[in-house]
């Protein structure tokens, strides 16, 4: 299920704390897009930082699709989504993370996504997708959610 194209994500690239227009020029200041994935015990970790938009969503859907396939022989079935240090949420990401659910149900694998921001949570809740995707404040609440609950 496709939102949008994913190139509709576009925006102006950001100038540098001092506002230096030779930014502009040389690409200093942009965010860049930071993805690493690594098994543990306990789940498979996608962890994200920087900007997820149409010129960087491909790093991003590496990382998802191989954390995916470890996810599947891993004996937790469980891949969590760390949005936390992500600083630009745009429609590719969206479709990303969208595809990455998706595949995850077909294959039995949880996706679960932490994210406690607004430029990560306001995108999912005005596409609604806040009603198909898992998400927690933070890595422990989502590695909590099967624990059995303490009476």
């Amino acid at each position: 299920m496709r939102l949008w194209p994913a190139h509709a994500a576009v925006r102006a690239p950001r100038l540098t704390a001092a506002g230096n227009p030779e930014a502009l020029k040389t690409g200093q200041g942009m965010e860049l897009l930071a993805v690493e994935h690594a098994a543990r015990d306990d789940a498979i970790f996608v962890h994200v930082k920087g900007d997820v938009d149409s010129s960087t969503v491909d790093e991003l859907v590496t990382h998802l699709t191989e954390a995916l396939r470890l996810a599947a022989t891993h004996p937790a079935q469980l891949v969590i989504v760390d949005l936390k240090a992500v600083t630009f949420f745009g429609s590719a990401g969206l479709n990303a993370i969208l595809d990455c659910h998706e595949a995850g149900v077909a294959a039995g694998t949880s996706v679960r996504l932490v994210a406690d921001h607004a430029q990560v949570l306001q995108p999912i809740e005005v596409t609604l997708l806040n009603r198909i995707f898992d998400i927690y404040p933070t890595v422990d609440d989502a590695l909590q959610r099967d624990q059995p609950t303490e009476d």
